[in-house]
């Protein structure tokens, strides 16, 4: 079955999603789905000059697909052009802790048959996300003063693939 869009679950609810590592049976969530990201960490950690962090402007859930997307695109917007050197680090500050719930409905002839409809519908885990607030670092690039531009240019194309508008700002190394 296809993944519902996005908008189904970007706003931020609190549902009661108990899941239970001591007593297994106490916990209503069975089974949660490992999230997609292969790594949250990427390229040499090291000195640079600046830092860049991507930064959420609304209270949203970023599903984990949007976080490997974002991921996938500013890292090979880097070393596309920085090269394999890989001069760069790279990080996803957020993880994908909330499990998200679909009440999967059966469509076509008979499907009234054999489908409970609203009775019981709590729901299995199809996958996870990310709960973002408001002003909140979602991903942060470190480069040298050479590579600025390039590393903007990376984290305003993982922009448009996360659910949310966000803004990029730029701060030295040196102050931290």
């Amino acid at each position: 079955m296809a993944l519902r869009p996005g908008r189904c679950y970007r706003k931020v609810h609190r549902p009661y999603t108990r899941q239970s590592s001591r007593r297994p049976r106490k916990g209503y969530i069975k089974g949660v789905p490992k999230p997609k990201i292969s790594s949250f960490e990427m390229g040499k950690k090291g000195d640079y000059d600046k830092v860049l962090y991507l930064i959420s402007k609304r209270n949203v859930q970023i599903r984990h697909n949007a976080l490997e997307s974002s991921r996938i695109g500013v890292v090979q917007t880097m070393e596309k052009n920085i090269g394999k050197g890989a001069t760069f680090f790279f990080k996803i500050r957020v993880y994908p802790h909330h499990v998200l719930r679909e009440n999967a409905l059966a469509t076509g002839a008979g499907a009234d048959r054999y489908q409970q409809g609203m009775k019981q519908s709590f729901g299995k885990p199809i996958s996870t996300a990310a709960q973002v607030s408001a002003g909140q670092k979602l991903m942060e690039v470190r480069v040298n003063e050479a590579n600025v531009k390039l590393a903007k240019k990376a984290l305003k194309q993982a922009n448009y693939k996360l659910p949310t508008p966000c803004s990029i700002t730029i701060e030295d190394m040196k102050k931290q």
